[in-house]
């Protein structure tokens, strides 16, 4: 049975900073984020953004009717929960209006829950072969105003559904993974911002590729001429860059062009919206699907990282899909508003987290699904 992705999605805020202006007003180098980091913009979230909102925003993108009656998993995939006890996807169910019979749960390791997610939902689909399983990666990155990684935030999420006989990708059976207790990247309870160490979170990051990429070669007998590219989760974008450059060191440099050629391809949607966490790899493999020609049965390599830290490499055959009703559905990006670094932080800080009661600025939104406020510590949602 073939399984995959048969529809994906994504959503981010209407608004944006330039990183160049973020450079300045940090006195950097502007080439140290954009060249350096390689990063050009970064989303600045809403106060009246979350995980479930952003979620539901990107789901909303691709689910029809049919999906809401058939779909019977939901899986969220998140560092950014909005409760230390209720599932972001019983939230989602209800925004959607997805039957009642479907259940849901949600997935926490850093940045690789939706990465779980797919391996979930594979073995589902295999017991139930006509279901839908609705997979979202939702996140907001934060890491301080001022902070060394005030440069690689971001926000937004990837929605997919996954089924049986897929139109857009067939994920393998076959992975490799590879665990470690490391403290790269951490957020202690109560913590809105994270910890990291960049550094070693870095050079982690390019031992589980060079782990699990050799693996799954040695595993699948597939060498890197088999794969018309490599795709990463992308914290920010050089760092795929030094991962993909260790990785393939050994090949001929017209090898390397080829896979540095896709890869630049892969890194454009990241470039412009920062960091997704959960569902920044699979950001990767959208921007892929828009600018690369990509025939049916091209294999895509897929590289997941989540801190703490698991990584996870594996591969999916492109099918026949529609590139362009999907670069259809990303034109949006284009009207985004950029906002003044003083614009950012007000916004920034604007952001109620450790509040009881409040409201947002839920009427400024464009957004469909927005968060409207907390009372008594309950969480009130709303639809544009």
């Amino acid at each position: 049975m073939n399984i995959g992705i048969d529809k994906i999605g994504f959503f981010t805020s209407d608004l944006f900073l330039d990183m160049a202006e973020l450079a300045t007003a940090r006195n950097e180098d502007p080439n140290k984020y954009l060249i350096g980091i390689g990063q050009k913009k970064a989303a600045v979230i809403r106060n009246s953004q979350d995980s479930v909102t952003l979620a539901a925003n990107a789901a909303s993108k691709i689910i029809d009717d049919a999906d809401r009656q058939k779909i019977d998993l939901i899986l969220f995939g998140t560092e950014s929960g909005v409760d230390n006890s209720k599932s972001g996807s019983v939230y989602l169910q209800h925004l959607l209006g997805i039957n009642q019979s479907a259940s849901g749960v949600e997935l926490k390791q850093a940045c690789f829950g939706l990465t779980a997610g797919i391996r979930l939902a594979m073995g589902h689909i295999m017991m139930k072969p006509d279901s839908r399983v609705l997979l979202v990666g939702s996140d907001i990155a934060r890491y301080g105003l001022h902070s060394s990684g005030e440069v690689t935030q971001g926000g937004g999420a990837v929605a997919m559904i996954m089924s049986a006989n897929p139109r857009i990708m067939t994920i393998s059976k076959e992975y490799s993974h590879y665990t470690k207790d490391i403290m790269d990247f951490w957020r202690p309870l109560g913590f809105s911002e994270a910890l990291v160490d960049g550094k070693y979170s870095s050079d982690e990051f390019i031992q589980f590729f060079l782990k699990t990429y050799n693996a799954y070669k040695d595993m699948t007998k597939l060498e890197s001429s088999d794969f018309e590219a490599l795709v990463f989760h992308l914290p920010f974008t050089k760092m795929g860059y030094k991962a993909l450059r260790a990785g393939i060191e050994d090949e001929t440099v017209e090898e390397q062009n080829r896979l540095f050629e896709a890869f630049d391809e892969s890194k454009q949607l990241s470039q412009i919206v920062g960091n997704l966490y959960t569902g920044s790899l699979y950001l990767s493999l959208i921007s892929l699907l828009i600018n690369r020609e990509l025939k049916q049965n091209d294999i895509i390599g897929l590289f997941s990282y989540g801190s703490g830290a698991e990584g996870e490499f594996f591969s999916g055959k492109i099918n026949n899909y529609d590139k362009q009703s999907l670069i259809e559905s990303l034109k949006w990006l284009d009207q985004r508003k950029q906002v003044t670094v003083k614009e950012y932080e007000r916004i920034y800080l604007s952001a109620m987290l450790d509040s009881d009661d409040f409201e947002t600025d839920y009427r400024e939104d464009p957004a469909k699904f927005i968060l409207k406020g907390q009372k008594n510590h309950q969480r009130i949602y709303g639809e544009h």
